[in-house]
């Protein structure tokens, strides 16, 4: 069975899959032809659904991407520039949580719309390990205070930012400035062969939080538990990322404890026109 095929009676032939697959596999003879697939096309297609998307006649058939679990895009939906902007700048890094767990369900949905992240030539590598156990994610906590104790205690603590001395004595005094007492950790991974996973699994977590924040939900990426587990024996056996994931980078979720009412102005961007 063909990979891609197409509706004679709906095709315009105007071209558009032909232009906007990424990898060339669909031709077209002339102005007058419906589009074909190249010869072994089957063999390099990304998957990616760029030509079922661009398609307005619902012509083209993709044996790995159905019509079905394609849906139309919502012009009602669709955010302006205004909204846009203010979402985005309504985001937040959250380190005070309500008492009060997340859901697996919630969570699942928020990992499946992380999904639809951009990935390195479609290859949707990014893995998830969610922990939730209130025991466990003390555990890591203690566990990455322990490491950056140790690193305190060395040579190479001159190298160290100072907050590092700042945070572990917080912690010792009983403010969780690890985990921020958050009721759940996520871990996005891609294995350590694959050159483009740092890449993918960061635009992912960002994908993860912005739908966070729409769900009522709050982030923090965790760049602490992030260092010590390129380092930590026991904190990687505590988190049990898969073996071969050397690309990872941590997140805790949760509730807000508090509403923010304005948008606090960043510096200006640096940008070098050439």
């Amino acid at each position: 069975m063909a990979l891609i095929k197409f509706d004679e009676t709906r095709c315009k032939k105007d071209g558009f899959c032909v232009q906007e697959c990424p990898a060339a596999l669909i031709k077209q003879t002339d102005e007058n032809s419906v589009p074909v697939m190249v010869a072994q096309g089957d063999q390099s297609c990304l998957r990616c659904g760029h030509c079922v998307a661009v398609c307005p006649h619902d012509a083209l058939h993709h044996e790995n991407i159905p019509m079905e679990s394609s849906p139309k895009i919502i012009k009602g939906l669709v955010l302006n520039e205004a909204q846009a902007a203010q979402y985005l700048r309504t985001r937040r890094s959250i380190r005070r949580f309500k008492n009060k767990p997340v859901d697996r369900k919630t969570v699942q949905s928020l990992i499946d719309a992380a999904r639809y992240a951009p990935t390195g030539g479609n290859s949707q590598l990014v893995t998830w390990t969610v922990h939730t156990d209130a025991a466990q994610l003390k555990n890591m906590a203690d566990l990455t205070i322990a490491y950056m104790k140790a690193v305190l205690a060395s040579d190479a603590a001159k190298n160290m930012p100072p907050y590092f001395s700042r945070f572990v004595d917080a912690y010792e005094a009983g403010i969780n400035t690890i985990t921020h007492n958050a009721p759940c950790l996520v871990v996005a991974s891609a294995p350590g062969d694959y050159a483009n996973g740092m890449v993918d699994l960061s635009i992912a977590l960002s994908y993860f939080e912005l739908m966070a924040a729409a769900s009522g939900l709050g982030t923090c990426w965790l760049g602490l538990i992030a260092r010590a587990l390129k380092f930590s024996e026991p904190l990687k056996d505590a988190v049990g990322l898969p073996e071969s994931h050397t690309h990872f980078y941590s997140m805790v979720l949760g509730y807000p404890k508090f509403k923010y009412h304005r948008l606090p102005e960043r510096k200006p961007a640096t940008i070098f026109w050439k």
